[in-house]
């Protein structure tokens, strides 16, 4: 197992290419796979109608003119998508209209990741499926039942498809994370199964990658405090590095699990660490030798073993021990 890490961006650019280029920069330096972004369409995906998720904009006044300034021409998105190369990162994003497509597909996308609210969305799928190109699937608002049609859908156009627990919460709080249902998803479609966050914090992740996700998304924003519907959601550049880090290093230790009926690789320690009886007292010959008369000193090897302690009490000294000495079956009658 490889763990596939997904920085998504999204909007946290607020509409400028400037600062769009920055995060690629910084998201570079932190050891992601791939950095991720919303390709918006707003005449195809939205209308003056659709309410704010967060009331979060100052110079927009509708969610339709917020997708408008969200938007960036084809040549800047294929700019976009090269310096993401240049800097050693998968350039991904997710569309949200039939035409949002056609752009990454000119653009040139490996894959698709399809968001919480387009897993019912199968004119978005079928479109998708026709690239025959791998899609990544959220499942944040998704019950089972609604995942298992969408599941039958992209089977059905044989498409190479992995799932990714949701909880579509910003922030998402810790009752929320359900952890759980990374085995549950597993267990039930049998194929690469990851983990979505919101969580804005660290151990949310590491805990998924322990339980066995293969995949990570989370957002990354410059400062928590940004403009944008996501920065409470998001952790910085600086939480981005350690996450990567720690979840690279678990994904090591999960690849190499431990024997415990072999133990061979630790008899120098042992040898070491583990101890052998000693008397506690000066005892004279003829002692007979009680549990209060011992204890176990390091190193092993020098007296007979503190895991066997009970077979020399009741036995007697056949020579006087000093206190501090260790005690052998030579010692013994």
């Amino acid at each position: 197992m490889s763990i596939f890490i997904i920085a998504e961006i999204a909007q946290a650019h607020d509409g400028s290419l400037g600062l769009l280029y920055s995060y690629i920069d910084a998201i570079s330096k932190t050891g992601v796979d791939a950095i991720k972004f919303q390709t918006h369409i707003a005449e195809a995906e939205s209308s003056i109608h659709e309410p704010f998720r967060v009331n979060f904009s100052f110079e927009d006044k509708t969610r339709f003119d917020y997708w408008k300034r969200m938007g960036f021409t084809i040549e800047q998105w294929k700019g976009i998508k090269r310096h993401c190369e240049e800097v050693g990162l998968e350039f991904m994003s997710s569309p949200f209209s039939n035409v949002a497509v056609d752009l990454l597909e000119e653009i040139g996308v490996k894959r698709y990741k399809v968001g919480s609210g387009e897993v019912n969305n199968f004119l978005l799928l079928e479109k998708i499926a026709q690239t025959e190109k791998p899609v990544i699937v959220s499942s944040g608002m998704s019950s089972f039942d609604e995942l298992d049609k969408t599941v039958e859908f992209l089977k059905k156009r044989e498409v190479d498809y992995s799932i990714l627990q949701c909880t579509t919460s910003y922030p998402t709080q810790v009752e929320q994370y359900g952890l759980n249902v990374i085995q549950e998803l597993k267990e039930r479609y049998q194929v690469k199964i990851g983990f979505s966050d919101h969580s804005s914090k660290l151990e949310t992740c590491i805990a998924a990658t322990a339980l066995g996700a293969e995949i990570l998304e989370f957002h990354v924003v410059f400062d928590k405090e940004m403009f944008g519907p996501d920065s409470k959601s998001s952790l910085t550049i600086a939480e981005t590095t350690k996450l990567v880090e720690a979840v690279r290093n678990i994904d090591v230790a999960l690849l190499h699990p431990i024997n415990k009926n072999n133990n061979s690789s630790f008899l120098e320690l042992k040898n070491i660490f583990e101890k052998s009886l000693a008397v506690n007292k000066n005892l004279s010959k003829n002692h007979i030798i009680t549990f209060d008369d011992l204890e176990a000193k390091k190193p092993k090897g020098y007296g007979v073993l503190a895991s066997e302690y009970q077979k020399v009490i009741g036995k007697k000294t056949n020579t006087e021990l000093k206190k501090w000495d260790f005690i052998n079956e030579k010692d013994l009658i």
